[in-house]
């Protein structure tokens, strides 16, 4: 079922100072755009400018490597069945060394099985922590082995500021690009 996004981009003619700054922020930065949930931040250009801030730093300068970072990325996509998030990060993953089957499983809500250990810890935290709403002792201990104590806050950083682009996807109905396929449709 395909909805009418409900916020896009604010009308460029129309942007306050604070909202073009913002606009700025993100398009100059590692992004080099503004679209998605960002595009519909900027209607808040305080909470644009932060958040961005907070999501530049989630993807591009956490201890954990891109291929961990995304595979945790994925985990909050597929739970919150976040198509645009999806869309743009399951191509970034897969490059970053995540095994399509890897990919697949995630994306059909199946547990994946894991080569990598590290892989495998981050899976399971993220998965416990967003359906049981905490981590037992067992799954906390095996990747505070696998990740350590920095790795671990990084993880929780990034599963926040992907659930907020989740939440953001899902309110505002942000779709995918014109001409390409939702993934959970």
């Amino acid at each position: 079922m395909t909805h009418t996004p409900r916020l896009g981009l604010p009308d460029p003619a129309r942007m306050s100072e604070a909202q073009r700054a913002a606009h700025d922020a993100i398009a100059s930065g590692p992004r080099g755009r503004v679209e998605g949930p960002l595009a519909v931040w900027l209607h808040s250009a305080e909470l644009a400018n932060n958040a961005q801030a907070l999501g530049a730093f989630c993807r591009f300068g956490s201890s954990l490597p891109p291929r961990l970072s995304e595979l945790a990325i994925l985990v909050m996509g597929s739970y919150w069945r976040a198509g645009f998030e999806w869309y743009i990060h399951a191509p970034i993953a897969a490059k970053a060394g995540v095994p399509e089957a890897v990919i697949a499983a995630i994306k059909a809500g199946e547990t994946p099985v894991f080569a990598e250990p590290d892989a495998r810890a981050v899976h399971d935290f993220a998965r416990e922590l967003l359906t049981a709403h905490e981590v037992s002792d067992e799954t906390y201990a095996f990747a505070r082995r696998q990740l350590g104590d920095r790795a671990l806050v990084d993880l929780v950083g990034i599963l926040g500021y992907y659930g907020l682009i989740s939440m953001t996807i899902k309110a505002f109905r942000v779709p995918v690009p014109d001409g390409e396929t939702e993934p959970f449709a």
